[in-house]
């Protein structure tokens, strides 16, 4: 099963340089074995503000995006909860400083971990600081 972090759909749902490729990936996988948590529900909305804040996107195209993001996520995600014990394991991850990993996403390996699933993020330094840390992880 594949934990998709939110750079993963953030390319696949606004314009950006590999969302092609990042679409037919994503098409390409089946829809039971694709898994998001509740964080990415948070991160998406928070970077399409972002891309709203600084001119990349516009309201009714974030608004598209987000529509689309629902129905993906209803259709093909199984949604994972948060627990107590992620959010501690994050914080563990976090105090490895060598790896440079920011608190959000310490947040997906931890959930990654937790569910013995390989995390899929078009981040490099993250999928590094996974293999650092002994988490499964892929980079697109």
């Amino acid at each position: 099963m594949l934990y998709l972090d939110t750079s993963v759909l953030v390319a696949a749902l606004t314009n950006e340089p590999r969302t092609s490729e990042i679409q037919e990936w994503l098409a390409a996988q089946p829809p039971e074995q694709m898994a998001i948590s509740d964080w990415v529900i948070t991160e998406f909305s928070g970077a399409l503000s972002l891309k709203v804040r600084t001119g990349r996107l516009t309201p009714a195209h974030r608004a598209e995006a987000l529509a689309v993001f629902a129905s993906l996520t209803e259709a093909s995600f199984m949604v994972l909860p948060l627990s107590r014990l992620e959010f501690h394991t994050a914080g563990r991850f976090a105090d490895q400083h060598v790896t440079g990993l920011r608190s959000g996403d310490a947040l997906h390996l931890a959930v990654a971990a937790s569910h013995g699933l390989r995390l899929n993020s078009m981040e490099r330094e993250l999928v590094q600081a996974a293999e650092a840390l002994g988490v499964s992880a892929a980079l697109l």
